[in-house]
């Protein structure tokens, strides 16, 4: 049950970190530029979204984070980030970096086995770390660094560059492959995915409602500000750096 615990806690965590960068968005993000020409569409879509998100999503989502008992939604949880590592060894290996690369080859061995098909994270109690990559990233790394941003309903915040990156994950995802012989079972755990995905957001819902005048502008910086921090793995060079 302390094992549970803690790889929930880390969820919860992952989502306080997201609160706080969108609190922080609006002053972090003066100095930047916002690549954001098509924010009458963007805004539209986002309206949209919000609509689905009150009507059908969110209730969906707190009944799931209300019903499930916690041990399994930390493996719900755990099981489908198994299945990213899968990713995360395409787009580091992609990007060069072969010690990650590996590393998350490690951890996914281990984990499909030891941990019974990713249901437990036995590797990160190993001391393999966790890494978070995608193609987007991994087209910001080869040098389409600049993008437009646009807002996808359900998909949620993106850009050109990551909406196509986003495209080539999904055509990478075993769940797409492994699974489809069942399509009722493939599509099943795909709304799994983004039901826990949405349930483990929950938390920053009020910080987004209390802290943003602008709930549009918040979320797109926010996205904007993690986004650079991911593609400079946690180091992005300050503003005057680049402009130098």
């Amino acid at each position: 049950m302390t094992d549970i615990l803690t790889r929930w806690k880390r969820r919860a965590g992952l989502s306080c970190l997201v609160a706080g960068m969108i609190t922080l968005a609006g002053p972090a993000a003066a100095g930047e530029t916002t690549y954001d020409p098509l924010e009458g569409f963007n805004r539209a879509m986002f309206a949209v979204n919000e609509g689905l998100d009150t009507v059908a999503i969110k209730p969906i989502a707190q009944a799931y984070d209300f019903v499930v008992p916690l041990p399994a939604k930390a493996g719900v949880g755990d099981f489908f980030g198994n299945i990213a590592d899968v990713r995360n060894v395409l787009n580091n290996a992609l990007q060069g970096k072969l010690a990650e690369a590996g590393s998350d080859l490690g951890r996914l061995l281990i984990n499909s086995t030891v941990g019974i098909f990713g249901l437990f994270d036995v590797a990160s109690e190993l001391g393999l770390e966790k890494h978070d990559e995608d193609f987007g990233q991994t087209l910001a790394v080869w040098g389409w660094d600049s993008s437009n941003f646009l807002f996808w309903p359900l998909i949620g915040p993106r850009t050109v560059r990551d909406t196509g990156g986003w495209i080539v994950d999904v055509y990478t995802d075993p769940t797409w492959y492994t699974l489809n012989k069942s399509v009722a079972t493939r599509n099943s755990l795909v709304a799994l995915r983004y039901v826990d995905v949405r349930a483990s957001l929950l938390p920053s819902d009020k910080v987004v409602e209390e802290a943003a005048l602008d709930k549009y502008a918040y979320v797109r910086d926010a996205y904007l500000q993690r986004r650079r921090n991911q593609i400079f793995d946690g180091s992005p060079p300050r503003l005057q750096d680049v402009l130098d």
